[in-house]
């Protein structure tokens, strides 16, 4: 599959722009970057995200590409740390990814847990691609992100690198290393600093990111015999209905919904987050029928039934993790989306 290369800006909204990624793709760097860097680095990549990612990376949430992009780039520049995605590698975790990281690891043998990635990438990554190649003895598993050309790809590439290689371990021998890694950088690169980083040769330049291993090592059995099995079904209710959206709405819709569950909606965020300006995105959207303050407030309602229905936080509590300045219009806004008041709903849930 061909990669998808971002050109520069037109006016409104580029196909790149509508590749989708997992929030849990970043599940565990707030905390890393918060140890290494500090707060301040921290809040500096937050803002630049216009998101907070520690709040949405263990949430249901589906953002740009453009979105981790910016946040790893920042706190590269930011912390000073040119090499940001080489000391991230080693921290990330497959099982950290969700139910999707799960069901990939609830494979019985390695193969079958990369045929499993190939088969369901679109769970985690619209845009992105798997692939698995058997040659001559040796296996490839290969991958192409919709965030190459993108400012920070670097740092996702390095960290992609690292989530194919915790795949592999969780089948493999602690001794085991790769036969070669690949990377679609360009050279000049942090060739001997990766060669040392991940024990084995690494080619730059390549088409696109691939670890190299014996086709033998993907016969490999599972290690931990009490582990998760999750089926397909599982991760076919566990992607947000959100995520399943096309186009233009799916992209802006899976926005709105990550900032609200931030707590902070603004149309300024929204049309940064993609790129875009303020007034593009709103001709985008008028031309396509879409209100975005109906979207909001549609997704507003939504978070609200979610904490109402399965948390005891009280209304007061709830309207300020959505953004309102006052409980009062919490109120009035999830009446006339629900016909019911939220201490109503509550009750009338608890009932049923």
């Amino acid at each position: 599959m061909p990669t998808n290369h971002i050109a520069p800006r037109a006016a409104s909204l580029q196909r790149a722009d509508t590749a989708l990624i997992s929030t849990a793709a970043l599940a565990g760097v707030p905390e890393f970057v918060r140890g290494a860097f500090g707060e301040r680095v921290l809040r500096e990549a937050n803002r630049a995200a216009r998101l907070d990612i520690e709040v949405v990376a263990s949430s249901d949430c589906f953002v740009p590409q453009r979105t981790i992009a910016a946040f790893t780039e920042t706190v590269a520049r930011a912390s000073g740390e040119e090499h940001l995605g080489l000391q991230l590698a080693p921290t990330l975790s497959l099982s950290r990814y969700g139910v999707w990281g799960k069901y990939l690891l609830g494979a019985a043998t390695l193969g079958a847990a990369v045929r499993r990635a190939v088969a369901t990438m679109a769970f985690h990554a619209r845009g992105d691609a798997m692939s698995l190649d058997v040659i001559a003895g040796r296996a490839r598993i290969g991958y192409v992100s919709a965030a190459r050309g993108l400012d920070g790809y670097a740092h996702m590439a390095w960290g992609t690198i690292g989530v194919m290689l915790d795949l592999c371990r969780a089948y493999l021998p602690a001794t085991w290393r790769p036969q070669c890694i690949e990377v679609d950088l360009a050279l000049p690169g942090p060739l001997a600093m990766a060669e040392d980083s991940f024990e084995c040769p690494v080619v730059f330049g390549a088409p696109g990111l691939a670890v190299w291993l014996r086709s033998t090592d993907l016969s490999a059995p599972a290690r931990d015999a009490a582990r998760a099995l999750p089926t397909l079904g599982d991760l076919a209710c566990a992607c947000s209905a959100l995520h399943r959206l096309q186009g233009l709405e799916g992209v802006v819709a899976n926005q709105v919904w990550a900032q609200v569950v931030a707590g902070r909606v603004t149309i300024d965020s929204t049309a940064r987050a993609l790129g875009t300006s303020v007034r593009s995105l709103q001709r985008d959207l008028n031309r396509e029928g879409i209100d975005f303050r109906a979207m909001v407030n549609t997704l507003r309602a939504r978070r609200a039934l979610e904490l109402l229905r399965e948390t005891d936080a009280s209304v007061t509590q709830i309207s300020m993790l959505l953004g309102y300045s006052a409980p009062a219009h919490f109120a009035r806004a999830f009446r006339r989306a629900t016909g019911l008041g939220p201490t109503e709903f509550r009750r009338a849930s608890c009932a049923g």
